[in-house]
């Protein structure tokens, strides 16, 4: 089976080439596309998420032989949520190869976090389906990169800590605003402003806002504790 032109580009950038490429472009493929009698990618999400979920936890399980499951959950979770898997799924240009309805792409369907996360594990299924569980492992474990040996910083919930500092002086909780918004729809960039209540602020910028929220309430939190 012919894939077009720019599903080959796709398979370029994902780093992989279908022996059968039925189950990509299936996972390609968003429910608003066609006919009810068409294949979508739902189940195929189902699948990926699983088998995300399984590398990542044989990965955190294998990195730190000490590490209780009270630390390896927060990781786990921080590894395999949405924001983290529409990510990926940005830095690939999934969006770019999506089959959307009309309605779905007139609403920015490219852009949305929820989707792309589940095209990305979708994908991922696909992989698993051509060549195995080996396949879609070092697939993943690519793609994903350094956030692995990076994720004890992005597990901390920075924002709660925040949160916790400003009820503890008294204060309401921190604010955060969206002070800029660049580059193209299908891979933005967002600059968030968190502030308290007392003056301390921080900017940070990243690909989702939770994520630039994140990384700007770390900041402030460092601020702070620096004095």
């Amino acid at each position: 089976m012919k894939v077009s032109a720019d599903v080959a580009a796709f398979c370029d950038r994902l780093g992989y080439r279908f022996s059968d490429p039925a189950p990509l472009l299936q996972a390609l493929t968003h429910p608003s596309f066609g006919s009810p009698g068409r294949g979508d990618n739902q189940r195929l999400e189902f699948l990926g998420d699983r088998v995300l979920g399984l590398v990542m936890a044989e990965a955190l399980f294998k990195a730190d032989p000490t590490a209780k499951e009270g630390l390896l959950a927060p990781r786990y979770n921080a590894l395999v949520r949405k924001e983290t898997c529409a990510e990926v799924a940005r830095e690939i240009d999934i969006g770019a190869v999506l089959k959307l309805g009309r309605s779905e792409m007139m609403s920015g369907g490219r852009r949305k976090d929820a989707l792309l996360a589940d095209a990305m594990e979708a994908v991922i299924a696909a992989v698993y389906i051509d060549a195995g569980f080996d396949a879609a492992r070092d697939l993943i474990l690519r793609l994903w990169g350094r956030r692995v040996a990076e994720v004890e910083a992005d597990a901390r919930d920075a924002k709660t800590a925040l949160q916790e500092i400003a009820q503890a002086k008294g204060e309401p909780p921190p604010a955060y605003v969206e002070v800029a918004r660049t580059g193209p729809d299908h891979q933005p960039q967002f600059t968030i402003e968190v502030q308290l209540a007392s003056g301390p602020k921080a900017t940070a910028t990243a690909g989702s806002k939770r994520q630039a929220e994140q990384a700007a309430a770390r900041d402030l939190l460092t601020r702070l504790e620096r004095g």
